[in-house]
C-alpha cells in the first residue's frame, strides 16, 4: 500500500505539471501573435482544457482504453445516464494498477488528450472562426485522438505490429504530438494564410509577435511541464527509470535549443530567439517517443537534430505558402516524426525491423488523422465556414468574435 501511495502521488503531481503546460501553450501563442487576437487565443485554450476533460470523461477514456467499454453506455453518459462514461468501470477498485489508481489514470491521460487540441490552436491562430474551431477540436479530441491512442496504449494492433516487433512510443511523439500536428496541417491548408503573410510573389513576410518575453516564459513553463509529461509516462515513481527519463528529457531540450539557434544562425546570419525557443520544444517533442530508452549522448543527438528539423520545417512551410503563426507543425509534427523514427535508430531495441515498424506506424497514424481531419473540417466548412471575413481579421478576433479587447485603452480615459 505504501508503494501504491508513493507511485500515485507522483502520478498526480505529473498530471498537475501537464495541466500547467496549458498556461505555457497560452503564453507561447499569445506572444507570437498580435495583440488584437489575445482574448481569442485564451478563449480557445480555456475551451480545450474544459471541453477536453469532460469529453474524455464521457467518451474518450473508455474509447482509448476499451476494457469492457460499451459505446452505447459511453454516449449515454453524455445524456446523464448512470453507469456510463467514466462511471462505466468499477472505479471503486482503487488499486487496479500497481502504480496508480483508476482516478489518477483518468486525470493523467485526460491532460494528454487536451494537449492534442492545443497543438491545433496555435497553428490556426488569427483567422479561424471560434465556433468552427470549437466544433472541430471537440470532435478531434473526443474521437480521433482516443482511437489512435487505443491502437498503441490501449493494447491495439500497433502494440503488436508484427510477431516480433511492436510500435514504441513512450510518451507520445506520434500518439499525441503528431496527431495534433497532422490535424493542424490539414486545417491550415484549408484555411489559407493570414492577410499579409505572403507578398504578391509568394515570398513569406514576417508578422511580428506582440510579446516575445511572454512567449519565452511560455517555453520555460512547457519545459517544466515536460517533467510531468515524460516523467509521468513511466507510470510509477520508480527511481531509476524516472531519473533517466528526466535527464534525457532535459538534455534533449537543451540540445534542441542550441541546435536550432546555431543552425538558423548559420543559414540566416542572425541569432533568432524564436528559433531558439521552438528548438527547445522540438528537442522535447523528439525525445518523447524514447526518453526511457536513450542515454545522455543519444538524447543530445536526438534533441539537436530535432531543433534543426524545426528550422527546416519553418522554411518548408513558408515555401509551401502554409501559415503557422507559432511553428506548431515543425515542432509537433516534424520533430514528432523524427523522434518516433529515432527509437528505431538509437533505442534499446534499435534494428531495421524496429525502424520499419516505427516508419509504418507514423504513416498509418498520419493517413488516419489526415483523412479524419479533412472529413471533419470540410463538413464544418460547408455548414459554418472556417474563416472569418477580411474585415474581422483586420479588426482582430478579440473584438470580432468576443466583443472585447485584452488590454484596456487608458489613453481614452
Amino acid at each position: 500500500m505504501e508503494l501504491l501511495t508513493t507511485n500515485n502521488v507522483w502520478m498526480m503531481l505529473c498530471a498537475a505539471l501537464v495541466f500547467f503546460m496549458h498556461l505555457g501553450f497560452s503564453f507561447l501563442e499569445i506572444g507570437l501573435t498580435r495583440q488584437k487576437n489575445t482574448i481569442n487565443i485564451l478563449f480557445k485554450n480555456f475551451f480545450i482544457i474544459t471541453m477536453g476533460l469532460i469529453s474524455y470523461c464521457f467518451i474518450g477514456f473508455n474509447l482509448m482504453y476499451p476494457g469492457d467499454f460499451n459505446i452505447i453506455g459511453a454516449f449515454g453518459g453524455v445524456l446523464g445516464f448512470a453507469g456510463a462514461g467514466l462511471d462505466a468501470v468499477a472505479a471503486a477498485d482503487l488499486s487496479y494498477s500497481e502504480g496508480y489508481t483508476y482516478w489518477t489514470d483518468f486525470l493523467f491521460q485526460g491532460m494528454f488528450a487536451a494537449t492534442a487540441g492545443t497543438i491545433i490552436s496555435g497553428a490556426v491562430a488569427e483567422r479561424i472562426k471560434i465556433n468552427s474551431f470549437m466544433l472541430i477540436v471537440l470532435l478531434y479530441v473526443t474521437i480521433v485522438y482516443p482511437i489512435v491512442g487505443s491502437w498503441q496504449w490501449g493494447s491495439g494492433f500497433l502494440s503488436s505490429f508484427t510477431d516480433e516487433v511492436g510500435f514504441y512510443d513512450f510518451a507520445g511523439s506520434t500518439l499525441v504530438h503528431s496527431v495534433g500536428g497532422w490535424g493542424a496541417l490539414v486545417i491550415i491548408y484549408l484555411l489559407g494564410a493570414r492577410k499579409g503573410k505572403f507578398d504578391s510573389n509568394g515570398k513569406a513576410l514576417a508578422i511580428p509577435g506582440s510579446n516575445i518575453p511572454l512567449s519565452a516564459a511560455g517555453v520555460l513553463i512547457l519545459w517544466l511541464g515536460w517533467f510531468g509529461f515524460n516523467g509521468g509516462s513511466v507510470l510509477s515513481a520508480d527511481p531509476a527509470n524516472t531519473s533517466l527519463v528526466l535527464v534525457t528529457t532535459c538534455l534533449a531540450a537543451a540540445a534542441g535549443g542550441l541546435g536550432a539557434v546555431l543552425f538558423s544562425g548559420f543559414l540566416y546570419k542572425n541569432l533568432d530567439l524564436t528559433m531558439f525557443m521552438n528548438g527547445v520544444l522540438g528537442g522535447l517533442v523528439g525525445i518523447t517517443a524514447g526518453a526511457d530508452q536513450m542515454g545522455p549522448t543519444e538524447a543530445i543527438i536526438i534533441g539537436a537534430i530535432g531543433g534543426m528539423i524545426v528550422v527546416l520545417g519553418v522554411a518548408l512551410l513558408d515555401k509551401c505558402k502554409l501559415d503557422d503563426p507559432v511553428g506548431a507543425i515543425p515542432v509537433h509534427l516534424f520533430a514528432g516524426i523524427w523522434g518516433t523514427l529515432a527509437v528505431g535508430i538509437f533505442g534499446a531495441s534499435a534494428s531495421f525491423d524496429q525502424f520499419m515498424v516505427q516508419l509504418a506506424s507514423v504513416g498509418i497514424v498520419g493517413a488516419f488523422c489526415v483523412i479524419c481531419t479533412a472529413i471533419i473540417a470540410l463538413a464544418v466548412k460547408a455548414i459554418m465556414g472556417l474563416r472569418v471575413s477580411d474585415e474581422e481579421e483586420t479588426q482582430g478576433l478579440d473584438i470580432a468574435e468576443h466583443g472585447t479587447g485584452a488590454y484596456a485603452d487608458f489613453s481614452m480615459r
